[in-house]
């Protein structure tokens, strides 16, 4: 049988009713379906970590042939998988040495963005909501804080563990002990919803009391959320297309030995549970509100300028002491955000989607994305998308 005849078979241990899992998925099927023969075995999410787990993968990897294995492993026996002499990619950051592959989420990196995200909106209360036995939580957290640096934060901290029954009566707690105005960066969106959710029960609202930033962009958890939750994005459907892409040239032997993905975070994907800015001037407020909501329309200084009674410089003066930016500055800020969502999300033409956003001048665009980005709009959809 020639290389390009070869069915390659992986077996899948992956939570395929999990967003996150299934972008990778994604990902993967985008590369397969147009690169050779291949064939997939799905083991159910949890069914792998029973009793004897590991010799039944082993056993079952065996019997189908497998030429490699995928996914989520909890189980201390995972060396029994170097028996099959097949690459295994782990999906939860097992240290397999020279033996393993991993997929690996750039954890430190969404900590930062977090970070840099909440001081552009001035907060000065600065919290996190981990999971105290999750390495990647901490990691998460340990980029939060390094980002924060030696500036004047105040600084709240509370680390749930998963199994605890009475985990929403600690966090209920905490929340309520937290200032206002207080940004909490949740280390997923799952907790991030419950966030929420309490802020409702205990009359805490988000975002004026509270500001909630998630990390994964589960569109069904943010969206069910009232307000939906902004969230950082995580180039998850990338990564799985690398993924396969690699391990393709691992069977055709083109490439030996372990390797890993590094899924990169792509920015934050704003919604109404960070829509608020620490700010007293209620004039700058009111001009930070009304670019919010409108930065997609064909706005002019002029336009701008109207919903406050100051003349040009002086909004200027305050609008810059207050944000450390110029007003003309933040609207390009929020199209450039909103632009590098759609870009990530949809396969849509550059220039539809500059103008969706409220670019007119579809000559500069790059230049200006570049600008708040370091890389065009098409050097950032590569990056970060499969297309």
């Amino acid at each position: 049988m020639m290389e390009s005849d070869k069915i390659i078979r992986v077996i899948l241990l992956l939570d395929h009713t999990g967003e996150v899992d299934r972008r990778l998925l994604r990902g993967m099927v985008r590369y397969t379906k147009a690169n050779g023969r291949w064939a997939f075995y799905r083991i159910p999410y949890g069914s792998h970590m029973k009793e004897n787990s590991a010799e039944f993968v082993v056993r079952w990897a065996k019997k189908w042939k497998a030429d490699a294995i995928i996914g989520r492993w909890e189980d201390d026996k995972y060396d029994l998988l170097h028996t099959l002499n097949i690459p295994i990619i782990f999906r939860n950051n097992i240290d397999g040495g020279e033996r393993y592959s991993n997929i690996k989420s750039d954890n430190v990196e969404v900590g930062r963005i977090a970070a840099r995200y909440f001081k552009k909106r001035l907060f000065t209360n600065l919290a996190f909501l981990g999971i105290s036995d999750k390495s990647w939580s901490e990691e998460r957290e340990k980029g939060f804080i390094e980002e924060l640096g030696a500036d004047h934060y105040q600084y709240f901290c509370y680390k749930n563990i998963r199994s605890d029954r009475d985990e929403r009566s600690g966090i209920t707690q905490w929340l309520k002990s937290l200032p206002r105005r207080t940004a909490v960066f949740c280390c997923e969106d799952a907790s991030a919803l419950m966030v929420t959710e309490i802020c409702q029960l205990i009359g805490r609202s988000v975002p004026e009391d509270i500001a909630v930033l998630g990390v994964d962009d589960d569109e069904l958890l943010c969206e069910i959320s009232d307000p939906p939750i902004s969230s950082i994005q995580l180039g998850v459907e990338q990564g799985g297309y690398e993924v396969c892409r690699l391990l393709h040239q691992v069977v055709l032997k083109n490439q030996t030995g372990p390797f890993n993905v590094i899924i990169h975070p792509m920015g934050v994907h704003e919604r109404g549970s960070t829509l608020v800015h620490n700010i007293v001037d209620d004039h700058v407020l009111t001009l930070l509100s009304f670019i919010d909501r409108n930065f997609s329309s064909d706005l002019k200084m002029e336009d701008i300028l109207k919903q406050v009674p100051l003349s040009r410089r002086s909004a200027e003066i305050r609008f810059k002491k207050a944000m450390g930016i110029t007003i003309y500055r933040y609207l390009l800020s929020v199209r450039v955000e909103h632009m590098a969502h759609l870009l990530c999300v949809t396969d849509r033409p550059l220039k539809d989607i500059a103008y969706e956003v409220g670019f007119r001048d579809l000559f500069n665009v790059s230049r200006t994305f570049s600008k708040f980005k370091g890389c065009t709009p098409l050097e950032f959809r590569h990056r970060y998308c499969v297309i």
